[in-house]
Parts: C-alpha cells; structure tokens; sequence
C-alpha cells in the first residue's frame, strides 16, 4: 500500500533551469490541456503571479541590468594626467630663471578601442539576458509540476474518501450477514481494518498536499500556508499536441551558448585594438622671471610646449596569449553547446515516450476498472443469493482502489511530461 502514495514525487528537468514570448508559451499550455476554463486561467495567474514575485527571476533581472550598466562604465577614456612642478633651484635661461612648471597629458586609446569595449560589454548583457529566460521557462515549468502534484494528491484523497464509504457499505452489509449468521465477526474486523488502512493512506496524502502547497506558495513568494485551489478532474486528451522537435535548436539553453561564443569574438576584436599603440597630446608650461637690470624683447617670455606621445606595446606576448585563450574558449563553448544540445535531445526523447506510456497505462487501467467494477456488481448480486465471501470483497475493493491510483499516475504523468515537453519546444 505504500506505493500507492509516492505520486508526488519532484521531476529532475536535468537543467543547468533570443527574446522569449513566456506569455506565448503559458498560452499554448493551457489551450493544450482540456479541463475547466476556470481553473486552466487559475494555473495560468499563479505562473503569472510567480514571474512578477519569484526572488530568483528578480536576481537574474538585476544582474543583467548590473552587467548592461557596464557599457557606460567602459566608455570612458584614460584619465588626464596634471603636474605642477617647483624648481628649488632656479635655473637660469638667457630669458629669465624658470621658477614653476606646470603640465597636462591625456593619452587616447587606438581608433574603435571604445567601441569595442561597448560592444563586447553588450555581447555579455546579452548572453546574461538568455539567464532569465532560461529561469522564466524552469519556473513555468516548476509551478505547473507543483500544480499537477497537488492535483494528484487531491485526487486520491478523494479515491480513498469513496472507497472508505464503499467500506462502510460493505461492513454494514457484514454486521447483516453476522446477524443471521452467513458471515464472521472476523469479516467486520477485516474490513474495518481495511478502512483503517486507507484513513491513513488519506491522512499521510494531507499532509503531503500541505508540504506541495507550501513550495508551490514558495515559487511564487508569498505565504506559505496560503491555500492553493486546484482542478478537480482532468482528463486524457484525446489526441497529443504536434511536437517541432526543430524548435529544440532554438532553444535558449543553447542560444545562451551562441551568445557566449559572440562575447568571445568581441572580446579577440577588443583584444587587437588594445594591441594597438595608444596616442597622447600634453601641454608643457613653464613660468619665466624676467632678468632685473636689462631690457631686451623676450626678457621673462615663458615658455609653452605642446607634446605628442605614442605608447607602442613592444612586448605584446600578452595580446598574443589572450588570442588564444579566446579561440580555445570558443572551442571549449562549441564543445559544451553540442554536449547540451544532446542532453536536451536525450530528454525530449524521454518525455515524448513516458507521455506515450502514460496513456497506453491510462487505457489499460480504464479497462481493468471497469472489469473490476462488473466484478462489484457480481458480488453485490451474489448477496442477494446469502452467498458473498467478504474475502472476495476485500480483493476486489483493492484492485478497484489500485487501478484507480494508477489512472490518477497516468493522467499525471501525461501533464507533467507535456510540461517538460513545452519547456523545451515552445518558442
């Protein structure tokens, strides 16, 4: 019996978790799943909810605008260099002794060295915008899983709530038998044990309903005894969605890695501009004193001296090796890009199949309960006659109970699967 409660258990996506639509994707969702409008728009206000509120979305959002900000902080030039400059001992010229010295120098960076800089900042912002959409979708797809267990939960709460009547039924029908003698005390015990069973089975399921509720309040920052409304049924479509499985190329775990390889080719532009030599212009001044006791035409002139200044990287080996570590990081990124794309292959390939079994079990344990129901009917009939074996009852009861469990696994099963499906489809 302990199987039969382990249905929520969580969905290891195997994520690391382009402009994205996410409200295209919550759209697409819920036109996919057949149950109550109502309801589909309560999931689609609590996804709603958690993109407004969930803290880690909010990170992601930050340090993007954290990293954009940084293109203000290298478009900058070098600083201006000043000097003053006081001869103790004053030297002295055929015009005068110098007394002060003052200079100023402002060297500048190569042609396009700034933009560069800009761009291979905004090449960064870019690849770190793909981080909330990535984030976006995992939280879509987070709440939905969280939506779906509870439903499950509930769901089998309910099962066991018609089964422990249907319990009760049949101890009634006992405690009858016992009376006249067609039946033992020992079938009443047996069933009341039975309903002892299941009363716990329901009483474990509540609280695991609590615990579910109390992450999904999590993923949308609120309080979390807030109480969560689900779906009360849901069926098997009848037919799946179209699955472009083209969209998988698309997707922006690994448009994230496209960006990334961009950021590097911005970065080797950056790194040939800074291997450029660097021009500076200064401005020397130097205050003259006049000669006392002779009268001549530039008697005290001062002196004013511009400058031009190159600064040539001589030895440029740096440059060099950061050449290569850039075209060895493009490779490494080729390399973890292609390992991703298999990986998220591999698990749309697994989805697509466990959806499929899901509603080959769906149809398998919807025939065995209707069996296991006709075969109900036979021994209520068989009570009529003073012929029910209350052994017989209790196995029926449990092959009803656990045909039932399983078609609540399937269902959920199919939307949880159909869930990672769109996580990595959907565009």
């Amino acid at each position: 019996m302990k199987t039969l409660i382990q249905t929520n258990k969580k969905v290891n996506f195997g994520f690391p978790l382009s402009t994205f639509h996410i409200k295209s994707l919550v759209i697409f969702s819920f036109s996919f799943f057949v149950f109550h409008f109502s309801n589909a728009q309560q999931l689609e206000t609590l996804i709603d909810e958690a993109l407004a509120n969930n803290p880690e979305i909010q990170k992601f959002e930050l340090q993007y605008k954290r990293v954009s900000e940084k293109v203000n902080e290298v478009n900058t030039i070098p600083n201006t260099e000043f000097g003053v400059g006081y001869f103790v001992s004053e030297p002295e010229t055929r015009t005068g002794a110098q007394r002060f010295k003052v200079s100023a120098k402002q060297m500048l960076p190569w042609f396009g060295t700034i933009t560069s800089r800009e761009n291979y900042v905004s090449s960064l912002a870019d690849a770190k915008y793909e981080d909330i959409v990535i984030a976006k979708r995992k939280l879509i797809a987070s709440v939905s899983q969280s939506y779906y267990n509870l439903y499950a939960n509930k769901a089998k709460q309910k099962v066991l709530t018609e089964n422990i009547k249907l319990l009760e039924a049949y101890e009634t029908l006992a405690l009858t038998s016992v009376e006249v003698g067609k039946a033992s005390a020992v079938d009443v015990l047996r069933l009341q044990m039975r309903q002892n069973e299941m009363q716990q089975l329901k009483d474990v399921l509540r609280q695991q309903f609590l615990a579910e509720q109390t992450n999904l309040n999590n993923l949308l920052n609120r309080e979390n005894d807030t109480a969560v409304t689900v779906v009360e049924s849901l069926m098997m479509p009848s037919e799946d969605s179209e699955i472009t499985t083209e969209n998988l190329g698309l997707h922006p775990e690994l448009l994230k890695y496209d960006k990334l390889y961009q950021s590097i080719e911005q970065s080797e532009l950056l790194n040939q501009k800074e291997s450029s030599p660097m021009i500076g212009f200064g401005l020397d001044y130097i205050n003259v004193e006049p000669r006392p006791d002779m009268n001549f035409s530039d008697n005290g002139k001062d002196i004013v001296m511009p400058m031009v200044s190159v600064s040539i990287p001589i030895f440029n080996k740096k440059y060099k090796s950061q050449t290569k570590q850039n075209e060895l990081e493009q490779q490494e990124i080729t390399a973890q890009k292609q390992e991703r794309l298999n990986t998220l292959e591999t698990l749309l390939s697994k989805a697509i199949n466990e959806r499929i079994s899901a509603r080959i079990s769906y149809a398998t344990q919807t025939r065995n309960l209707k069996q296991a129901k006709d075969a109900e009917d036979i021994l209520i009939k068989s009570y009529e006659t003073g012929t029910i074996d209350f052994n017989d009852v209790l196995d029926i009861q449990e092959l009803q109970l656990k045909f039932q469990m399983n078609q609540i696994e399937s269902v959920w099963t199919y939307y949880i699967q159909t869930t990672i499906i769109n996580y990595l489809t959907q565009q």
